[in-house]
């Protein structure tokens, strides 16, 4: 039975996708449970506190809140398999709808910032490991755990009142985008959430690749054959880039909202306040599944730039 098991690279991402399934799946489970858990009634929030015992019993029966929670949990896991995210109770219209420009918002966003952060942090840890105890690596290193202990929020309140204050007024403080408007339009309005974004993620990557380096340097292979270090050190990087730029899916939430950016950090927020839980619930699967892939695709380049890894599979 031994010679059907998958190994070697394909069997590690078969086995690492079929975890993820399983992940995701008590994910949902949970979500469904926490959303379900929420104070207030949906049918109430939708019709309001004038509505009649008929109407809400009505609206009750078509959102399926009258049945047990286990046949509302399979209604929405089943939608969920065949691409259906539900209706939102707010809007009354389809969650897919509803999120769709909202989603291209924030991915450009997280898209930018990844592309700044990422090359930069790495440039930045690499030098300074390679300027060991060296004036770069005493500033950067001290730099960088300052900014690395700054919440985000404080972040972008700073930036705001350097760039778009009485400070200097270089830069707007609101980054709206308007409806039917695309973040391409209005590069300027991108810059400061970019800036607080790339300042949350680079210090972590940096250190993590400063560490790095610094080990993969002081081992005895590297004096045979110097250019092997760099692969080496970035494997635990890809680990840290994937953690980030997951944390740049979920976190992003914050930034959006001190920014007032028309992104999923607006939806969730709407969403909460009318007690609207097709939509947490998708939004909530929808960072579970970022955060699974990522995770996968980080596992998967360690392993491609890691020889010793591969031998192991």
């Amino acid at each position: 039975m031994s010679r059907f098991r998958p190994s070697g690279v394909w069997g590690f991402i078969l086995r690492r996708l079929l975890l993820g399934i399983v992940v995701l799946i008590l994910v949902s489970v949970l979500v469904f449970l926490a959303t379900q858990a929420l104070p207030g009634d949906p049918a109430r929030a939708i019709l309001g506190r004038s509505a009649t015992p008929a109407s809400l019993a009505a609206l009750r029966r078509q959102l399926h809140l009258n049945q047990s929670e286990f046949s509302q949990y399979w209604t929405w896991l089943t939608g969920l398999l065949h691409g259906n995210l539900g209706t939102s109770l707010a809007a009354q219209e389809p969650v897919s709808t509803l999120l769709a420009p909202r989603l291209v918002n924030s991915a450009v966003l997280v898209a930018l910032a990844a592309v700044l952060s990422i090359p930069l942090s790495i440039a930045i840890g690499a030098w300074a490991a390679l300027k060991r105890e060296k004036v770069f690596d005493q500033t950067s290193s001290n730099l960088l755990l300052l900014l690395a202990s700054l919440p985000e929020f404080v972040v972008a309140l700073v930036l705001v009142i350097l760039f778009a204050t009485t400070v200097s007024h270089v830069l707007p403080a609101v980054s709206t985008i308007p409806p039917g408007s695309r973040p391409w339009n209005n590069w300027v309005a991108l810059v400061l959430p970019i800036l607080t974004l790339v300042i949350a993620v680079a210090p972590y990557v940096s250190r993590i690749m400063r560490a790095s380096m610094i080990e993969v340097l002081e081992s005895d292979y590297v004096e045979m054959a110097r250019l092997k270090g760099l692969p080496n050190a970035l494997g635990p990087v890809f680990q840290v880039i994937a953690l980030n730029l997951a944390y740049l899916a979920g976190g992003i939430i914050v930034i959006e909202v001190v920014f007032n950016y028309t992104g999923i950090g607006g939806a969730v927020v709407e969403a909460a306040n009318n007690h609207d839980l097709p939509v947490i619930q998708a939004l909530a699967m929808l960072i579970a599944a970022v955060y699974v892939i990522l995770n996968l695709l980080a596992d998967v380049a360690t392993i491609l730039v890691t020889p010793k890894l591969r031998t192991r599979l």
